[in-house]
């Protein structure tokens, strides 16, 4: 049994390390030291496609604490990690928090948005969590919110990746920010080290799945409609969803290939240029047991055409066999609600503040 922790310690390790290769592989010449500089609250809000009228609800039926004079105790920071250099290296944060009249270390989670969205857009959540404790965090992911100037800005970076193979903004650059973002929350006097969550939704869920995998100090961690088998996908012709959720970069390199149509050499080809990979060696299967045993919880519509549930029987399936040899099987829990396609729920948002009330 010990020699089996062992071999799959030395896996994880590997696997962590090669997803650090990969991401510094676009980066070699952008490093610099990691640096805050002072930001203000964004008056004009960047959204790349109007929210729909009842996409906030869940968020707002997160649970709260009822606080007195809640919004005079409300402290917010705004400001930017500076990650790398360029445009994209400066990563806008919002943070939230009671004010304490006795300065104690707190449990943090870092929130997600989904895409075409920001940060601001999470503030429901953040207060919610804030009237209850919580330090909260949340930034604008590569190409989003105060990182794009106009309403093309995501998907001319993602055609842009495909023509130049330069840059990730599909999930893996964002994660590279996370763990910087790792590194701040670590160092500040007002925050547990030991205690940080992480939790998105859609594009947001795939932040947290894969800051969590390759950076252990996200301690609980909790992707709402985010988690997929992209090779699964591929394999079962069920990739059109996802693939139609970013088309435009889809049909150019459909034409670039010399294709009348998007078929799955298409597919395949765009994940490996834009992240190396996302359909191989670090997808579900392979990433996701490696978060244990550390608290995850898995939620999805049983639906969702984005995020198919039967290719997920293999990674929950693996996840589950990990958390058991590590002791912790009470640690991992995969929730496919019934009848819900690609959409967050308020029963998703309640599962999630029980899950991060019971482990952070």
């Amino acid at each position: 049994m010990a020699a089996s922790a062992s071999a799959t310690a030395d896996a994880g390790a590997g696997l962590r390390s090669k997803f650090l290769e990969v991401l510094l592989s676009r980066r070699r010449d952008l490093q610099v030291p990691l640096s805050v500089e002072k930001g203000s609250p964004v008056k004009n809000l960047m959204h790349q496609k109007r929210p729909g009228p009842n996409e906030a609800v869940p968020m707002e039926s997160c649970p709260r604490k009822e606080v007195e004079n809640f919004k005079e105790k409300l402290v917010e920071e705004n400001f930017y990690l500076i990650t790398e250099l360029g445009e994209q290296g400066r990563v806008p944060v919002l943070l939230l928090k009671l004010n304490d009249p006795v300065p104690t270390r707190k449990p943090v989670i870092v929130f997600l948005h989904s895409s075409y969205k920001c940060k601001e857009w999470l503030r429901p959540l953040l207060e919610a969590y804030a009237s209850r404790g919580y330090i909260c965090v949340a930034i604008d992911s590569r190409y989003h919110g105060e990182r794009a100037s106009n309403e093309t800005t995501y998907i001319d970076a993602l055609k842009s990746a495909w023509r130049n193979g330069d840059t990730m903004p599909f999930i893996f650059d964002t994660v590279w920010d996370l763990i910087k973002l790792g590194d701040h929350l670590s160092e500040r006097e007002d925050v547990d080290p030991c205690r940080i969550g992480i939790t998105g939704e859609s594009l947001g869920g795939m932040h947290a799945w894969f800051a969590a995998f390759v950076d252990k100090r996200y301690s609980v961690t909790v992707p709402i409609i985010g988690v997929q088998g992209f090779r699964w996908a591929i394999d079962n012709n069920k990739w059109q969803a996802r693939v139609n959720s970013i088309k435009p970069l889809f049909e150019e390199a459909r034409i670039d290939l010399g294709k009348s149509e998007i078929d799955t050499e298409v597919v395949e080809k765009v994940w490996e240029k834009i992240a190396p990979g996302l359909d191989s060696q670090f997808d579900a299967p392979y990433s996701l047991p490696l978060i244990a045993p550390r608290p995850l919880l898995l939620l999805n519509g049983a639906e969702d055409p984005r995020c198919p549930i039967a290719g997920l029987e293999e990674p929950s399936s693996r996840a589950a066999k990990a958390y058991e040899e590590s002791g912790s099987a009470e640690k991992f829990m995969f929730i496919a609600e019934p009848g819900i396609g690609h959409q967050t729920t308020v029963n998703m948002v309640k599962k999630a503040s029980d899950w991060f009330d019971r482990f952070l």
